[in-house]
């Protein structure tokens, strides 16, 4: 299924995508909770059964039944947390190189994550920024999953079976305030946590069974072959494939839930791909060409992320109406 949060008459509901038409999903199918976190804590046995009873509608009967006038959410629109990981080598090897760094050995050792602030989870549409967060604002192109089912201390070669889903994510990031937090080794927490957009779906694995390919060597779990691409203002500027993740979402899980209980609506990122952020690809151009031209987000622009079977997320970047920075409100050094 592809499932969809969205808002109607200011009210928020639980919709499923068919044949490009939003149909309410409590009125497809009787008694099915009309809000997202609480349809995952049905169970995955029962997701199936209410996805099989929809798949034997004929098309041509549900459209009389679909939604119109509606605006769409973040599929989870106030996720119970929200954890983005570091996943992908290609991107990790770049932007130390660029910095003039070797590879961090340790990167393959383990996963890691960051806990971002999941009440800043947003969906398709506008996005509003204060002035210190247009001081080299970026993209990230991600993929991210939902947990749907609770979960502790979950093994690695066990952990896909709490994927409830997947969707796309873009981790905005405020680069000058990241790295000038991140000086004292604490941190991404202010560059981070204004925004995080998600959507426009939750994709449910079924739908990406076909897509699926092994995971690379030395590791575990489900992995996909699904393309990724990144444009702003219809320019692309980032592509990769999600099949390119080094640690794959079981290894994320194991991870996450060591110690720790995970619950339906927890969302996980995978970490920025290979290319997916102006970070790397003004790194890399500085590197081979002192002139290049270095590329940030301005108000106006607008950011649309596709991946294959997962839609696509686009999202406006907009100035919020002050002048109000606490980069100038910092002491000055004696």
């Amino acid at each position: 299924m592809k499932l969809v949060s969205y808002s109607l008459n200011k009210a928020t509901h639980l919709g499923v995508v068919i044949a490009d038409q939003l149909y309410a999903l409590a009125k497809l199918v009787s008694g099915v909770p009309d809000e997202m976190i609480a349809f995952l804590k049905l169970g995955e046995q029962v997701r199936a059964e209410i996805a099989a009873e929809i798949a034997k509608r004929k098309v041509s009967d549900l459209q009389v039944a679909a939604v119109e006038g509606y605006q769409l959410l973040a599929p989870v629109p106030r996720p119970t947390s929200c954890r983005d990981g570091y996943a992908f080598r290609q991107h990790v090897a770049a932007a130390r190189r660029n910095r003039g760094v070797e590879m961090i050995k340790e990167f393959d050792q383990y996963p890691i994550f960051y806990f971002t602030n999941h009440l800043s989870i947003q969906g398709p549409g506008p996005v509003f920024c204060m002035p210190d967060h247009f001081e080299q604002l970026d993209f990230e192109l991600e993929i991210a999953i939902v947990i749907g089912k609770e979960g502790r201390n979950i093994r690695a070669e066990e952990a896909d079976e709490y994927v409830g889903g997947f969707t796309i994510m873009n981790d905005l990031s405020a680069r000058k305030l990241q790295m000038e937090e991140m000086l004292l080794n604490l941190g991404p927490a202010k560059g981070k946590d204004f925004a995080t957009c998600i959507g426009p779906w939750l994709v449910t694995p079924d739908e990406l069974a076909h897509c699926k390919v092994p995971a690379k060597a030395g590791h575990v779990g489900n992995q996909y072959n699904l393309s990724m691409h990144c444009w702003v203002n219809d320019s692309l500027v980032s592509s990769g494939n999600v099949s390119d993740m080094d640690w794959t979402f079981a290894e994320i899980i194991e991870r996450c839930s060591y110690g720790v209980t995970l619950y339906p609506g927890d969302v996980i990122g995978s970490g920025t791909v290979g290319t997916g952020c102006f970070l790397e690809l003004n790194g890399t151009g500085k590197l081979h060409d002192p002139a290049y031209p270095v590329q940030w987000l301005q108000a106006g622009d607008t950011v649309k992320m596709a991946i294959d079977g997962l839609g696509v997320l686009e999202n406006t970047i907009m100035a919020e109406p002050t002048d109000w920075s606490i980069l100038q409100r910092k002491k000055k050094m004696e």
